[in-house]
């Protein structure tokens, strides 16, 4: 049975002898990964800081064709070469039909990616770019409002999007925002990856959610039974009590 998914599967290729002298080779994700397959348009990845979640999706969309900084796969721009050398081990499959729109959106880096479309809609000949993003330049709006005005203007569907940790600009009701598009996005055809700790991203229905352990393990999780709905959950129910032990 073909995937439908834009996005089907990857695996880590152990064979390559670049991949026994890299430091990744010693990290327990990539020494526990077995081929992945998506099953859904929406997959989240979850775990604690420095598990590789991120390392993991910038990776993926490296290999798949993006700016290690973000953007789409048109975005050419350099600031800082950070990335790890993990999508040198990775092999992609792809699935039948091509994306109509690609974007991969990442926290950290959100600010050279609109750096860069700023410089792009001020180059001579270029106009209207500024029309994908709202119609105006997305340093212009605050954080939160230019991450959420990207998605609402600039993910056209169809497509294929990664995102590392889109909640970090967020409020609560700005991610019930976020996770009413993605929800939509994905009903009508579109993939997305999504790296997260947000507990309100991860109620997304109908979608995959991997934990991360700090052993490297990958185990498909069922909503209630995540750390960060279960923290959240406990905190809210009784935040005294919560407190007393942290504070104590």
């Amino acid at each position: 049975m073909f995937s439908t998914l834009y996005l089907s599967s990857f695996s880590i290729d152990r064979n390559d002898p670049a991949y026994t002298q890299s430091y990744l080779s010693d990290l327990p994700v990539i020494q526990q990964l077995e081929p992945f397959f998506f099953e859904k348009n929406v997959t989240f990845f979850c775990g604690e800081n420095g598990t590789g979640k991120s390392t993991l999706l910038e990776a993926l969309a490296v290999r798949y064709g993006f700016n290690p900084e973000g953007g789409s796969k048109n975005f050419d721009f350099h600031s800082h070469d950070t990335h790890s050398a993990l999508y040198q081990f990775i092999n992609l499959t792809k699935g039948l039909a091509l994306p109509k729109d690609n974007f991969f959106l990442r926290a950290e880096s959100f600010y050279n990616v609109a750096a860069e479309i700023d410089r792009m809609e001020n180059e001579p000949g270029v106009t209207g770019l500024y029309k994908s993003y709202g119609g105006l330049s997305l340093h212009a709006q605050s954080h939160g409002e230019s991450f959420l005005t990207l998605v609402q203007s600039r993910f056209r569907g169809k497509g294929l999007y990664i995102l590392d940790e889109p909640e970090a600009a967020l409020s609560a009701s700005r991610q019930m925002t976020l996770l009413s598009l993605i929800h939509n996005l994905a009903r009508d055809g579109s993939q997305f990856i999504v790296a997260t700790h947000s507990p309100i991203l991860l109620a997304c229905p109908d979608a995959d959610i991997y934990i991360l352990s700090p052993d490297g393990r990958l185990s498909l999780t069922a909503y209630r039974d995540t750390e960060p709905y279960c923290l959240t959950k406990m905190f809210l129910d009784d935040p005294e009590r919560l407190l007393h032990y942290l504070l104590d």
